[in-house]
């Protein structure tokens, strides 16, 4: 394979340079490419309208997506987008991936933010290359431009019924002046669309079914080497020595040789690196190397539980208080309390960690990186290896499951470090071992709470003391809990106390950070607290969500909205018979507002799930395909990740494959009916929203079915099997 344009849907950087600085490098610039240069890679005539759109004389329309790819389904979405406001057919589209780019701005695969952060430029690309076809055309018929619309590729003049395609306006376009972007009338609600709303196929489906090179490890280049790092089991580890030179004579090695790196969890790890001609003898060498490490750190999960039980009964820092928490205890018709647990977890992503370098003679530095943020993996490069950020190109390419792991860019400093130290294009690909082994975990976390009931079983109070880890005195990441987060400014009694645990262990972000994990607890504890008070689960949580205290933490309209929909969907209230159970449970994370209602059957200790019934609401949704496999992606994932712990002992984990981490298998897989509230807010995010209310409203249906209370993940912790 070759990393042509036809293998990964892109331009090489030459090309794509050339071509949006002939846009001048602004979002709304028209402009015409009748002759551009032949070594642009694009076909003459070609008209480039902006970044993101560029129209060849066969009608041709190809759209840039700028943001990085790993299933959450903006490189169809995205252009989507565009297409719609450019009044384009989606079968005469075809998408191309972009480089890094900074006129892009944002090329960031992270917190749900895609969609609403691109939502804006994505429509003035579209809209604004219309624009400039409407105003040529109505330039060769000398006809005022308001008595001319676009449709299907065309303008059409109202009048008088004539049409003309856009590819037969690219001269004429490429001389009209670039319009006010404050003058575009961008569509906006959900009864405009054409396009955004129904169900389209992700661009990349049939490469991907056919085995067809997308991703980091499919890249080959001319003299490709390939290398394997082998880094401390034990965090924060150096090698003192090894045996380099035995490794150096075996078959295929080229390169062996200790890299130092430092304690910086965003900057070079300490290992040792071998490179060889082919990957299997990179990795054959390596079970032959035997390295003296020195470590200083040796954290295990049982110190974590014993050091988390003595924190429980101190009090805490105080990071909010409301009201008067222990005079509305004092008060209380009735006072609940309960502890609950969640481990620590790996992203066991499908495609391990991996990035191809090449340093170019020139000293410039190329990469071919599956990243959620390339951006800050240049920056880092950089600052390591001191090449400035201009000699560093990013080629983005799909990558096989993120979940927050590719946002740390370790792989991407490693083989940067090691194409320089070889002179030799290098493909650095890891193990599984190394994937979950020297992941960036997310942090268990223990949630002491306690809350005061009034006589009509209302929350009148709620204390909560919430025991994390820190690193170097600062929490690390993924550890830290908001004062703002939900329930807070629901509860007008509120407070919020925080612990730390000392750790080296590196963590972070996971699905939806902190919320992820979070959510269990709290959505747990409230069902706990509904039934102490003689209320239903469902009436407590719309009740607790009819008034703020303050400031709304959140749209209290939109988030009953979701618990209805949900609840009526399931037929909550009604007896499901059989020992089966209904729980209900509802997240608000990464402005996305979702509700699920999960029903399981209990047969003894084993737990079948059958269904979970969602409500979403994220605004309008782009691509109702993409959308819904996100919403179903995410139950699955939370159903398998309930199920999953990584354990830790004298610094190292124990877990490092899939047969001692079992993710969920096709046979676990539950029904998921998804329903989606299209409203008029603007559209928010999928890739995290639905994650967070899986876990809890699983384990409420398990109360609800067996009267077994799950408040410790994962479910074996409790005697459930699922």
């Amino acid at each position: 394979m070759t990393t042509n344009k036809e293998n990964f849907g892109n331009m090489d950087r030459r090309s794509f340079l050339k071509v949006t600085m002939l846009a001048s490098g602004a979002l709304m610039i028209g402009v015409g490419c009748k002759q551009p240069s032949t070594d642009t890679g694009v076909a003459q005539e070609t008209w480039v309208a902006n970044l993101y759109v560029r129209i060849d004389p066969d009608g041709k329309v190809t759209i840039i997506s700028k943001n990085p790819e790993g299933g959450q389904g903006v490189k169809t979405a995205f252009p989507m987008v565009v297409a719609e406001c450019l009044e384009v057919d989606w079968k005469d589209v075809q998408v191309e991936q972009a480089p890094l780019d900074d006129r892009y701005g944002r090329q960031v695969a992270a917190g749900s933010r895609g969609t609403p952060d691109g939502w804006d430029d994505l429509r003035i690309a579209g809209t604004g290359a219309m624009q400039l076809l409407l105003t040529a055309a109505a330039k060769e018929w000398s006809v005022p431009v308001n008595e001319c619309y676009a449709g299907s590729g065309m303008v059409i003049h109202k009048p008088s019924g004539q049409k003309k395609a856009y590819a037969a306006l690219l001269q004429t376009a490429s001389t009209v002046p670039p319009p006010d972007v404050a003058s575009l009338k961008l569509k906006n609600r959900p009864e405009e669309f054409k396009l955004l709303g129904k169900y389209v196929p992700g661009v990349d489906n049939h490469k991907i079914l056919t085995g067809q090179p997308l991703f980091g490890s499919d890249v080959r280049i001319p003299g490709m080497h390939y290398a394997v790092y082998h880094k401390c089991p034990v965090f924060g580890g150096k090698a003192r020595s090894a045996n380099l030179e035995h490794i150096r004579t075996l078959p295929g090695v080229t390169h062996a040789f200790i890299v130092e790196g430092g304690e910086d969890l965003r900057g070079l790890h300490p290992g040792v690196a071998i490179v060889a001609k082919t990957w299997w003898e990179a990795n054959s060498a390596r079970k032959k190397l035997k390295v003296d490490w020195k470590t200083t750190h040796a954290d295990s999960t049982a110190s974590y539980d014993q050091q988390a039980a003595k924190l429980a009964t101190g009090t805490g820092e105080v990071l909010r208080h409301d009201g008067d928490v222990e005079a509305a205890f004092s008060k209380a018709a009735k006072v609940v309390e309960a502890s609950y647990y969640y481990p620590y977890v790996s992203h066991a992503t499908q495609e391990p960690q991996n990035c191809t370098a090449l340093l170019h003679e020139s000293g410039k530095m190329e990469l071919w990186a599956p990243s959620q943020n390339p951006k800050n993996g240049r920056r880092s490069i950089s600052r390591t290896l001191g090449i400035p950020e201009d000699k560093i190109h990013v080629n983005q390419l799909r990558y096989g499951g993120g979940f927050g792991r590719r946002l740390r860019n370790d792989s991407m400093i490693e083989v940067a470090w090691i194409a320089r130290e070889t002179g030799k294009p290098v493909q650095l690909l890891y193990s599984r071992e190394d994937d979950m082994q020297h992941d960036f975990y997310r942090p268990a976390g223990w949630h002491h709470f306690k809350a005061g009931l009034d006589d009509a079983g209302r929350m009148v109070a709620f204390d909560q003391h919430f025991i994390t880890f820190s690193r170097d005195g600062e929490i690390v990441s993924g550890g830290d809990l908001s004062p703002k987060r939900y329930p807070a400014g629901l509860v007008p009694n509120f407070r919020l106390r925080q612990s730390a645990i000392e750790s080296r262990v590196p963590t972070g972000p996971w699905r939806a950070p902190g919320n992820s994990a979070y959510c269990f607890a709290y959505q747990s504890f409230f069902d706990e607290v509904a039934l102490a008070g003689g209320v239903d689960p469902l009436d407590f949580r719309l009740e607790l969500l009819s008034k703020s205290y303050g400031k709304p933490p959140m749209d209290l309209a939109r988030a009953r909205g979701v618990l209805k929909l949900a609840a009526e969907k399931a037929g909550w209230g009604k007896d499901p018979g059989n020992g089966r159970g209904l729980g209900i449970a509802f997240s608000y994370g990464h402005l996305g507002y979702v509700a699920h209602v999960a029903q399981v059957v209990v047969d003894g200790a084993k737990v079948k799930v059958e269904k979970v019934t969602s409500a979403v609401d994220v605004g309008p949704i782009l691509n109702l395909s993409g959308a819904k496999n996100q919403v179903e992606g995410c139950v699955i994932d939370a159903l398998s990740t309930a199920q999953l712990e990584i354990t830790f002992e004298e610094g190292a984990a124990r877990q490092d494959n899939f047969n001692d981490y079992r993710l969920l298998r096709f046979s676990k897989a539950p029904e998921v009916d998804v329903h989606f509230i299209q409203s008029d807010n603007p559209p928010t995010g999928l890739g995290e929203p639905p994650f967070l209310a899986v876990g809890p409203a699983i384990a409420n249906a398990i109360f609800a079915a067996s009267g077994k209370r799950i408040r410790e993940l994962p479910f074996k912790r409790s005697g459930v099997t699922v």
